[in-house]
């Protein structure tokens, strides 16, 4: 990341795009036009960028022809952009906040090493791979329902293995709990014996 001051205003750039930790950009407006701006920077084409509301969460779906280059191999470039982004957008929260100003929800819970509330999509990639997980979660459950056991998943990321803790919430039969380090943390889909019986 290039710095450079400008009379008092530390001035900060990513990817040729300056801004300064004392801008105010914080709104869903904002957020989806530094989004645009970046993917501008990187020669991503963008059709149109759409705000949705996801569990709680806004999602920026990005309509694109390169799509291929945003999401990478099992979503590895859609994370790291996801990531990128809510950093910048969590910083410039933090500064505001610090400035006395008013900071939206959607940027807001970037605080106190929280993400903020808002995700990027891209032609629907993230909405697919959920129902992927899901679909893996029902059978694993099933199975580990059948077996009387539990079930070790593959390594996977912190979004997917909320999507399983999410599905099983309501399940008596089954609970779930995440193991291991780094790149190498799964669920657990344990199974619970039914005390009544």
């Amino acid at each position: 990341m290039d710095s450079r001051l400008r009379g008092d205003d530390r001035r900060l750039s990513f990817l040729g795009i300056w801004y300064s930790k004392f801008d105010i950009f914080m709104n869903t407006e904002d957020i989806k036009r530094f989004i645009v701006n970046l993917l501008g920077k990187m020669n991503i084409g963008v059709d149109d960028i759409e705000v949705t509301n996801s569990g709680g969460r806004e999602c920026f779906s990005v309509r694109t022809p390169d799509s291929y280059m945003l999401i990478g191999t099992r979503g590895a470039h859609l994370f790291a952009l996801n990531h990128i982004v809510k950093k910048i957008v969590s910083s410039k929260a933090a500064a505001k906040k610090a400035s006395g100003q008013a900071v939206s929800e959607t940027a807001s819970r970037g605080e106190n090493g929280k993400e903020p509330s808002f995700f990027i999509d891209v032609n629907g990639y993230q909405e697919a791979a959920a129902e992927s997980v899901k679909n893996l979660a029902k059978i694993m459950g099933e199975r580990a329902r059948s077996f009387k056991t539990d079930v070790e998943l593959e390594p996977m990321s912190s979004y997917n293995r909320m999507i399983i803790h999410s599905f099983f919430q309501e399940a008596a039969d089954l609970k779930t709990e995440s193991v291991g380090e780094g790149e190498r943390r799964r669920v657990v889909i344990k199974y619970v014996e039914d005390k009544a019986s």
